[in-house]
């Protein structure tokens, strides 16, 4: 599964809602981490000033997530994502519990509706997380729903409800 999701799909992101009205030392901040990469102590040190910088904001949170998802700390990036999809909730006044949110609530079905489209993503990383840390009901929900606020699956949810469906079998 690990080539499935590109983490919160950062690349579709940036521009339109992440890099929004963070600080530029933030930015920098940020840059550096991933330079440090490989040196966890640095890129860890870099990540903590740029959430001193810009505590709530969704590339600080993003560059977490991205840091913990590469280096495989999936229960770390569990927590960012958790703290993502409070966010995204309360950015598209949705309700906090996502088993709790319909269709109606924000306007999914545009791609253009970025902070909508923060929220699908982000609900599909958190299936994503889940599934891959062996909880595979609560991430078959999650990815459902997904799915169901995004009927197009223009986020790619229904991947991760294939996958899960082949498990078992004797396929590749």
């Amino acid at each position: 599964m690990e080539g499935l999701f590109p983490p919160l799909d950062a690349a579709a992101l940036a521009g339109a809602l992440l890099g929004r009205d963070l600080p530029p030392a933030a930015e920098d901040a940020l840059r550096l981490a991933g330079l440090a990469y490989q040196t966890d102590a640095e890129a860890e040190r870099y990540l903590l000033h740029a959430k001193t910088l810009a505590p709530d904001h969704p590339a600080v949170l993003v560059g977490f997530y991205r840091y913990y998802f590469y280096k495989n700390r999936l229960e770390e990036a569990l927590v960012i994502a958790r703290l993502c999809l409070l966010k995204a909730a309360r950015d598209n006044a949705l309700d906090p519990d996502w088993r709790r949110v319909e269709a109606e609530d924000a306007n999914f079905g545009s791609y253009d509706a970025v902070l909508p489209r923060f929220y699908l993503f982000t609900l599909k990383a958190y299936a994503y997380l889940k599934l891959r840390l062996g909880d595979l009901e609560e991430g078959r929900d999650a990815a459902a729903k997904t799915l169901a606020l995004d009927p197009t699956d223009k986020v790619g949810a229904s991947v991760l409800l294939d996958v899960l469906a082949r498990l078992g079998s004797d396929d590749e």
